[in-house]
């Protein structure tokens, strides 16, 4: 097999199979958040060709946030029982379905067919429990920094595909735009059959940072066992505080993020007279800080008390949000805050990870965080679905940035509760 023959190729040169694995995982979530932030360059295009609302669009948006939270606890135990590859593959082939089939769409009801089901569910196959899973299963050592790189890959496929997508869609039409999407989803599923093994102990390979094998642990042998396992999971996680303290602030988090700005940005700088393209190129510019500050956040999570850097990023971001409301609109403005909130986008990621894996053990980390995640993307289907209705009904996106800044300053107070400890309720069950 061409990935064994690689590990041994790399192993003769000292380099861990886990960077290779890195690599395949960064590809695929890279060209999967690009499929998720993609609609948001559509929203204008959609109405002006179907007729559609801000608010329609944004209800079928709101549909698709929800399932790529709520698959993540069970996409998290269907990697356990069978394998990450395969559901890799599996994920990427629902949302090109999806996708494509869209191509041919003209009833709101298709909208929310394929945008909102069928590409929801395949996103929420991998979303960011992907990374999680990768980060706790091939590194030991290294770990905060390789979330951050998996973290920023989210933000920047979110972001930094909008310009040309913008540009394309301009030129040549929304669906112009959703075959480049495609093409990039097929080049993930290449690299994923090619290169990714489930865990390093399928090359006999211990995790970066040890020097022992890890055993593979058992899993449910029937489909039903195996559905119950998030459930059972989740019961024992929901006795704890800390983990409702996660939950609530990934809320906040998704409502700040990918639910409004990633969302409705494009068209709240429409409002101001900034055209797609130039509102795109400044969320590509939160891409590009966004990579820079999720590194760093990455790398300070491995050094630092992840609650306090949790309570800078979520305020700062509060802050950021704040601001916008009262700016101009200017191109001097938009960068000010593009830099600020673009270091913040995803930075909450690895410190969220790292605390999960540190109260709930390593090996239910990725099913309890699929359930914080879930959390994230409640929060989004509810920033997506609330800025549409606040267009609609105010003609302005403006209360719902608000909204978004001040619950982000609740959120800073709220992870100063998280216990300082590993949770003894949970270790011990």
């Amino acid at each position: 097999m061409f990935s064994a023959a690689l590990a041994r190729f790399l192993a003769g040169r000292h380099v861990h199979y886990g960077w290779v694995v890195l690599f395949a995982t960064f590809l695929t979530m890279l060209v999967v958040a690009g499929a998720v932030g993609a609609p948001g360059v559509f929203i204008v295009p959609l109405q002006k060709e179907f007729g559609w609302s801000a608010a329609d669009i944004s209800g079928a948006l709101a549909i698709r946030f929800l399932l790529f939270g709520g698959m993540g606890p069970f996409a998290a135990a269907f990697m356990n029982r069978f394998g990450v590859r395969r559901m890799m593959l599996i994920s990427l082939s629902i949302v090109i379905t999806g996708l494509l089939l869209s191509l041919g769409m003209n009833q709101l009801w298709q909208l929310v067919w394929l945008w909102g089901i069928v590409i929801g569910i395949g996103t929420g196959l991998t979303a960011v429990v992907l990374g999680a899973t990768v980060a706790t299963r091939w590194f030991t050592e290294r770990r905060g920094l390789v979330m951050g790189l998996l973290s920023a890959s989210t933000a920047t496929g979110q972001l930094a595909f909008l310009p040309l997508l913008a540009s394309l869609t301009e030129h040549f039409g929304w669906r112009a735009a959703m075959l480049l999407v495609c093409g990039a989803i097929l080049l993930a599923a290449a690299a994923a059959l090619l290169l990714m093994r489930d865990r390093p102990s399928d090359l006999g390979l211990p995790p970066y940072g040890e020097s022992e094998v890890h055993p593979v642990m058992p899993q449910p042998a029937s489909l039903g066992a195996l559905l119950m396992t998030p459930r059972r999971i989740l019961a024992e996680a929901s006795r704890v505080r800390s983990f409702w303290i996660l939950f609530f602030s990934f809320y906040i988090c998704g409502a700040s993020t990918n639910g409004l700005v990633q969302t409705h940005f494009i068209s709240l700088c429409g409002d101001y007279g900034l055209a797609a393209v130039g509102a795109a190129s400044m969320l590509a510019m939160m891409g590009l800080f966004d990579f820079a500050g999720t590194l760093g956040s990455g790398w300070l999570s491995d050094r630092f008390d992840n609650r306090w850097l949790l309570f800078w990023y979520y305020g700062l971001r509060g802050l950021s949000l704040l601001y916008l409301p009262f700016s101009d609109f200017s191109l001097y403005s938009l960068s000010i805050f593009a830099m600020f909130y673009g270091l913040d986008w995803v930075a909450t990621v690895p410190p969220t990870v790292r605390l999960t894996a540190q109260r709930f053990g390593p090996e239910r980390a990725n099913v309890v965080f699929g359930w914080i995640f879930a959390g994230h993307q409640l929060g989004a289907a509810s920033a997506a679905l609330a800025g549409g209705l606040s267009r609609t009904a105010w003609q302005s996106y403006m209360p719902a940035f608000v909204a978004a800044g001040l619950l982000c300053l609740i959120g800073a107070v709220l992870v100063l509760l998280i216990d300082r400890g590993r949770s003894r309720s949970v270790a011990l069950a």
